[in-house]
């Protein structure tokens, strides 16, 4: 399949901070091929000033095609990536955090095998690679790679990073799914209904990652880890 534009979701919650700064790293970055970029910005209801630089970004970028989403009750991340994911109109869809975690010079490695005619998902795995990691949470990196082995097991996957963000889609495959979970679920969730696909042909590329702290505006937490598991369960097992 011929890739001429790759819609780029970014659900947006308080991210003041950091979101003029990933809109700028987005519109720069080069895709393989003179692939053209549609961005799609869901504000899931910040309580911040978000609002307000997005469209200051919006207005001093005329040219670039952003398209501007805001749900008037904060309904949580997975909520805004539905939204994002059913009004993209590109031949791929590639998720965005609207942290300065993902460095979006990345796409063209998930973009590799999709242009080489052998990808139909692409995951890129913040586990594997020799591009730079920022060194944080030990327990984090246990719970990650804990949430992976189940999803694998469940789903009969060898992944080494269900729950990156970079997730790369065909367009036509995530927008078939009748997904469900509006928060953190959606990692699990989509993995597991992507993963039945008849034929889907899904890689794992190696990433960048410069994580957060929490002080620094890291929003996940041990009671998402809970909500993976059992989002793990009721997609893995009790399909």
């Amino acid at each position: 399949m011929k890739v001429t534009t790759l819609s780029i979701v970014i659900p947006a919650y308080n991210e003041a901070l950091t979101i003029y700064m990933i809109l700028d790293k987005v519109r720069k970055v080069e895709l393989l091929n003179s692939i053209e970029k549609e961005i799609l910005i869901v504000n899931d209801c910040s309580l911040d000033n978000t609002t307000e630089i997005v469209k200051s970004y919006i207005e001093n970028h005329p040219t670039i095609n952003i398209k501007y989403f805001e749900h008037h009750i904060n309904m949580g991340k997975g909520s805004a990536l539905h939204t994002g994911i059913k009004n993209a109109t590109g031949d791929y869809i590639v998720i965005q955090d609207a942290d300065l975690e993902y460095d979006p010079n990345d796409y063209n490695e998930l973009l590799n095998p999709v242009i080489n005619g052998l990808a139909d998902v692409v995951y890129g795995s913040r586990f594997k690679g020799s591009k730079a990691h920022r060194i944080l949470f030990f327990w984090h990196t246990i719970g990650n790679r804990f949430l992976t082995f189940l999803s694998n097991m469940f789903n009969n996957l060898n992944l080494s990073d269900m729950e990156t963000c970079y997730k790369l889609f065909r367009t036509d495959l995530i927008q078939s799914l009748d997904l469900k979970e509006q928060r953190f679920g959606f990692e699990p969730e989509v993995t597991a209904k992507i993963s039945r696909i008849p034929k889907v042909r899904i890689y794992e590329v190696g990433i960048s990652y410069y994580g957060r702290t929490y002080d620094e505006g890291k929003k996940i937490n041990w009671k998402d880890g809970f909500r993976a598991i059992y989002c793990i369960f009721k997609y893995g097992i009790f399909k």
